[in-house]
């Protein structure tokens, strides 16, 4: 098989890993750290017109990629939103407003993860679900060097600090990543 097809069948599948989660219609979703928008589109089909995506991103440009995709998708449930969110109460997001926050692919490149992470929690209603996606910490076809990655068990270290956060879940997304599923008490 050409590395190329081996990486595309190892990727992730938003729709799958969000469904997994439970995301569905109503939802109030924050994708933090966005990027691209690869979850926050397939985030937003899911939650529907009844329900809101805010993609939030420290750089304009993917905001405005998310924009755009969302404008061509027709998906008018997303609001782009521009943070640095290693702030604690930087977001202009209400306070315990979202049912899920998404963070993939995003603390590897944090300089103040434990910052990342309370914002995250601040953002979360009770009973709230933090999604965190991370790269494995081994070599991959494709991806940040292996020294710029967070373990699986550095994140499980950085997690247990914060007594109101939970864990409830954990799974391969896709080979080259691990998931942590945990729930605001």
């Amino acid at each position: 098989m050409p590395i190329l097809s081996q990486v595309k069948s190892n990727l992730i599948n938003p729709d799958e890993v969000l469904r997994r989660v439970g995301v569905k219609a109503g939802m109030q979703v924050g994708d933090l750290g966005c990027g691209n928008g690869y979850f926050t589109l397939a985030a937003a089909r899911l939650v529907g017109d009844s329900g809101r995506v805010f993609a939030v991103d420290v750089l304009k440009s993917c905001l405005d990629t998310v924009r755009r995709e969302a404008e061509r998708n027709n998906l008018l449930n997303i609001v782009t939103v521009w943070s640095n969110l290693e702030i604690v109460g930087a977001t202009n997001i209400p306070e315990a407003s979202l049912d899920l926050v998404i963070i993939k692919n995003s603390l590897y490149q944090s300089t103040n993860r434990q910052n990342f992470i309370q914002e995250a929690e601040r953002l979360l209603k009770n009973n709230g679900k933090m999604l965190i996606i991370e790269w494995i910490k081994h070599p991959t076809p494709i991806g940040p060097p292996v020294s710029d990655r967070i373990s699986a068990d550095d994140l499980k270290q950085i997690l247990s600090t914060f007594p109101s956060l939970e864990i409830v879940d954990n799974f391969d997304p896709g080979k080259y990543h691990y998931a942590y599923l945990i729930q605001k008490k």
